[in-house]
């Protein structure tokens, strides 16, 4: 059996907590796709989120993760994409929850609001929890679909 994948990327403000992230789910055993961008210079949050939407169209089974200076505006992004269930997360217990009920697919967070330690651990967590299934696959079913 293959390790799971993960696809990262994120904005220019969040390339150190990207480059950590990815070391952290290396470590976890995960296989790491990096979307970038390499170096800090500009670039926009709703491209870098392109890029995870179109990989995660073609592996279902991914999980990716976006970063950006507070988290929101890639959560934005991701959320329009029909295929996507994104959360923007800044603590464990929220994490665990939105893998276990919502089944989310993208994780997202803020460079500009939580410490390297936080996110690994809450990145970790989030690699970690199956989706439960049952009651709340019921729900995730009723989400409205996007047309992108």
């Amino acid at each position: 059996m293959s390790k799971r994948r993960v696809h990262f990327a994120s904005d220019h403000a969040a390339v150190e907590l990207r480059q950590a992230l990815i070391a952290c789910a290396q470590e976890a055993g995960f296989e790491v796709v990096d979307h970038g961008p390499m170096n800090a210079e500009s670039v926009d949050y709703p491209d870098q989120a392109q890029f995870v939407a179109d990989a995660l169209r073609a592996e279902s089974q991914a999980l990716a993760v976006l970063v950006c200076g507070t988290g929101i505006g890639m959560s934005m992004v991701a959320n329009r994409y029909q295929h996507l269930r994104a959360a923007a997360v800044s603590d464990v217990f929220s994490a665990a929850a939105t893998r276990a009920h919502n089944n989310a697919n993208v994780l997202c967070m803020g460079a500009r609001t939580l410490g390297v330690g936080l996110a690994c651990e809450i990145l970790t967590t989030f690699l970690s929890t199956e989706f439960e299934g049952g009651r709340h696959q019921r729900r995730v079913d009723k989400f409205p679909t996007g047309s992108m």
